[in-house]
């Protein structure tokens, strides 16, 4: 990711070595996907999510409990 110009001053453009150390590991495809969705659609798959996410935690509370 380019920040702006070097330490030095230069017109050589400085490159954030931990941003592109995550970049591989981001899926654009997914990101655009879901800007295409509507904030209403975007809001109904997260709450769906976390829906899931609760429910595995009561799954797995449950399980320690046995």
């Amino acid at each position: 990711m380019l920040c702006g110009m070097s330490a030095q001053g230069s017109e050589t453009p400085w490159i954030d070595p931990v941003v592109e150390a995550y970049r591989r590991d981001v899926d654009i495809t997914l990101l655009r996907e879901n800007l295409a969705r509507s904030v209403d659609e975007r809001f109904e798959r997260l709450m769906a999510l976390q829906r899931f996410a609760e429910e595995l935690q009561r799954a797995g509370r449950e399980a320690r409990t046995r």
